[in-house]
């Protein structure tokens, strides 16, 4: 039977006691979209800035809310993070964002992966509200997971829509 393991069986709420558990390599693979309008796309592809491209910051925005994710998730384990990346690419309607986060511990990296990439889609937002404000984040969700007891998890693939396809 599946339960929620972050609550007791009387149904309080608590931090997962992962001592137990060995630690082993895991990986976790997850996935954002900001849909944004066509004027506001070009804008940004002609965009040249000393400080980086909005993609380049939301870049590293994303790999540093990786590493602070427990700061941020209230019950999620502060993990030794042992390498973050962030992708952000520009598509036909907005910015794809894919973030791979790898660590070795007793605890997968799920929340890490899933907290790059929105922050990192937040920070696109931010970058370019000026331009667009009627952006729209999407599509956040886990891609893949390796390393663990539960064993591998990868997201059956779908139809690409035509919002990503490269422009």
């Amino acid at each position: 039977m599946l339960k929620l393991t972050h609550y007791t069986r009387k149904g309080a709420v608590r931090m997962v006691d992962v001592s137990s558990k060995p630690a082993t390599e895991r990986t976790a693979v997850a996935h954002a979209f900001i849909r944004i309008a066509p004027a506001a796309l070009r804008a940004i592809r002609r965009l040249r800035s000393p400080k980086g491209s909005p993609l380049e910051i939301a870049r590293i925005a994303g790999i540093v809310a990786a590493k602070r994710t427990s700061e941020l998730i209230p019950l999620c384990h502060p993990l030794p993070i042992t390498h973050a990346d962030v992708e952000a690419l520009l598509r036909k309607n907005g910015v794809e964002i894919t973030s791979r986060v790898t660590t070795t511990a007793p605890t997968g990296v799920e929340m890490e992966a899933l907290t790059a990439a929105a922050v990192a889609a937040l920070t696109v937002y931010d970058m370019t509200k000026a331009l667009d404000r009627t952006m729209e984040i999407t599509e956040l969700y886990l891609l893949e997971k390796r390393g663990g007891k539960s064993g591998p998890y990868r997201r059956a693939k779908k139809r690409q829509s035509p919002d990503k396809q490269t422009r």
